[in-house]
């Protein structure tokens, strides 16, 4: 907690190139940080507001805690969309998904809008990877209980095709928040489209440049009550005395020793931390988060004799893909840095990731799934710093790239989606090419004083003097790592309800167009790839 409120009173502080340096990446989106309970002015954490407060006072329809309701739901929206003429009778061998998270829709012009200009052009006529794709729709974000949701019941929407309640992962919205009875109980659990693979007798793996227990790759494999239960550790800190981790399996737990996390193939991203007991010292130099005592990427040796560990971008690089059965890799003790900010020589890019992962699933003759995660777009727009925000959606969009250049498009499908939107905007009537990371120098709000072309609805930075008028922000615009302005003061930066684009090219692609709850999403693949036990495309062979 300290250390969070140190980052807090730097960010408020921010000037030049000490907000950089002064950040650790992973103290960034705590439990603390995202229900707003934390504070800048040096209290402790018992008079700061609930911390599971996100998930209190929330309620939603009587029949949406029923899983058959979101899956009677997808099957009417693929029927609708099989009314149609299809013009592709090809199946999926392989899908493999790339997430954004928090990736707005106005995050994607913004970055579209910058890579233009980091080539010296205007920059609006520019596209991102995945902008190109023939096939676009739109996601509906809402969680059961939830009209902005976070990113775990999100992900259970995406990967499992139901929608549940904010903060939970992998169960029904049956299940009451800090219930680990409730999320314990296999009628509450919900599989994913990664065990579905898993069944079909396919690849599977997940990569993300968070934690390998954070929300959205948890969805693939893992049920909680609390997506913040990553650890045992976890579990008596956000656990409100309810919950024992005797009795309520942790994340990192079931992502080694249960199905359908034991079997991946792959995994790649950061947070050693909560795979290592207190007594261990990471390779990054910090303390291990586990009070069990349990080392689990020992117990993920012993159950994989043939796979790999790599801790750095060196290791990962020199992997022989066909020289093993299976590869963990973690760069970082939590999540890892930011592009911008991290060192290129040990920490592998979102791209490099991508490659070695396919280059794994790649092996198994059946296909497989992937699930890819840009993690860090929503830290950046959590920080209202919209340079990384925009690199790391860059980074997401190199990593499509990298996809579409090692597989076949005539038996990959590849989907690229965000989990929830931020209320970032571009704003006034900035003429074309004006800096999307600067002024907008043809518009002034009623002082006269120009305004920045990015701007947050809720943040931590709102440039007004002791009258409460806005500042001339000339001198502070181009320091590296500016917190753009917000309208509402805050913690940090917060979730937005609107919904959010869906890019897809490949086998059955055209199936991803119009307006479709954000549940129905692993519902198409699976129909594209014939798995699962829901309507398929190869339903129709004679």
């Amino acid at each position: 907690m300290k250390i969070f409120i140190k980052v807090l009173l730097v960010l408020s502080s921010l000037v030049a190139t000490s907000w950089a340096l002064s950040i650790d990446m992973s103290e960034i989106h705590n439990q603390e940080q995202l229900l707003g309970s934390a504070s800048n002015t040096g209290k402790t954490r018992e008079t700061f507001m609930d911390p599971n407060g996100l998930a209190k006072g929330k309620t939603g329809p009587e029949e949406e805690k029923n899983a058959q309701f979101w899956y009677d739901l997808a099957h009417e929206e693929i029927a609708k969309r099989l009314e149609l003429p299809q013009v592709d009778k090809r199946k999926a061998k392989n899908v493999i998904m790339f997430l954004g998270d928090g990736m707005s829709l106005s995050t994607v012009a913004a970055a579209r809008i910058h890579k233009g200009q980091l080539k010296g052009n205007p920059g609006e006529e520019d596209s991102l990877s995945f902008e190109k794709f023939p096939h676009s729709g739109l996601s509906r974000t809402y969680c059961s209980n939830a009209q902005v949701p976070d990113s775990a019941c999100t992900a259970t929407a995406y990967l499992c095709g139901v929608k549940t309640n904010i903060v939970a992962l992998g169960v029904t919205s049956a299940v009451n928040f800090n219930n680990c009875s409730g999320s314990e109980d296999p009628a509450n659990q919900i599989s994913s489209i990664a065990a579905w693979a898993q069944a079909a007798g396919k690849g599977s793996g997940i990569v993300t440049t968070t934690t390998l227990t954070h929300a959205s790759p948890s969805g693939a494999y893992a049920h909680s009550t609390n997506r913040f239960f990553e650890a045992d550790t976890d579990i008596i800190t956000y656990g409100e005395g309810l919950n024992d981790p005797a009795t309520c399996t942790d994340i990192a737990t079931q992502l080694i020793t249960k199905d359908p996390g034991k079997n991946f193939d792959v995994m790649l991203g950061g947070g050693i931390g909560k795979f290592l007991p207190k007594t261990i010292t990471d390779p990054f130099n910090k303390q291990g988060e586990r009070s069990d005592g349990v080392n689990l990427l020992s117990k993920w040796q012993s159950l994989h004799p043939g796979g790999v560990l790599a801790y750095n971008r060196d290791q990962l690089l020199r992997v022989n893909a066909s020289g093993i059965t299976n590869l963990i890799g973690t760069f970082g003790s939590g999540v890892m840095n930011f592009h911008k900010m991290a060192d290129a020589a040990t920490q592998p890019t979102l791209a490099e990731m991508t490659r070695k992962a396919i280059e794994v699933v790649s092996k198994n003759v059946k296909g497989y799934f992937l699930f890819v995660e840009g993690g860090l777009i929503d830290y950046g727009n959590h920080y209202n710093v919209p340079v990384y925000a925009l690199d790391e959606t860059l980074e997401l969009s190199n990593a499509v790239d990298e996809a579409i250049d090692m597989t076949n498009p005539d038996e990959t499908l590849i989907v690229v989606t965000s989990d929830h939107a931020h209320p970032l905007t571009i704003a006034g009537y900035p003429g074309r090419g004006t800096p999307i990371l600067g002024l907008n120098q043809h518009d002034t709000d009623v002082n006269g004083v120009k305004y920045a072309t990015l701007n947050y609805a809720v943040g931590l930075e709102q440039y007004l003097d002791e009258h409460g008028n806005r500042i001339d922000l000339t001198d502070k615009i181009d320091q590296p790592g500016f917190l753009a302005p917000s309208y509402i003061k805050g913690y940090i930066g917060v979730h937005a309800g609107e919904d959010v684009g869906i890019f897809a090219t490949g086998p059955q692609s055209h199936l991803f167009s119009g307006v479709m709850q954000q549940s129905t999403i692993p519902h198409l693949m699976a129909y594209a790839s014939c798995i699962g036990d829901g309507p398929t495309l190869c339903d129709n062979d004679n």
